[in-house]
């Protein structure tokens, strides 16, 4: 047995190197955790392309045409997708428009590829 492994370390140091610490703070790696998962269901991303390729507001029957699944899911993805922030809406009488909120798409991509270019750094 070597010298080495008889010191006792004081709880909370390192026996290795120092740099073995996240580049993330918690809060960071959550949102880019909540970005991935907001972004994680085929239905999202169909509604998402829908709104990205019209440049102005979509009507909410429009979307429900444009995707393979009935109103209640539709509305359940809307819901999520406005929660996040990623989408906002405005009633015309009876219907609701959709549309992007590009400055939220713009902030999501911009974390995204930060952690990507921490991935592949």
């Amino acid at each position: 047995m070597a010298l080495h492994d008889l010191i006792e370390r004081e709880r909370g140091t390192r026996c290795c190197a120092d740099g073995a610490a996240p580049s993330l703070s918690l809060a960071e790696a959550q949102q880019v955790s909540d970005d991935f998962q907001i972004l994680g269901h085929p239905v999202r991303l169909l509604i998402l392309d829908v709104l990205a390729r019209h440049a102005g507001k979509v009507c909410v029957c429009d979307l429900e045409a444009a995707v393979p699944v009935k109103q209640p899911t539709v509305s359940h993805h809307l819901r999520l997708l406005r929660e996040a922030g990623l989408v906002d809406a405005e009633r015309h009488g009876p219907w609701m428009y959709y549309f992007i909120r590009h400055e939220a798409l713009e902030a999501l991509r911009a974390r995204i590829t930060r952690m990507l270019a921490l991935v592949d750094a």
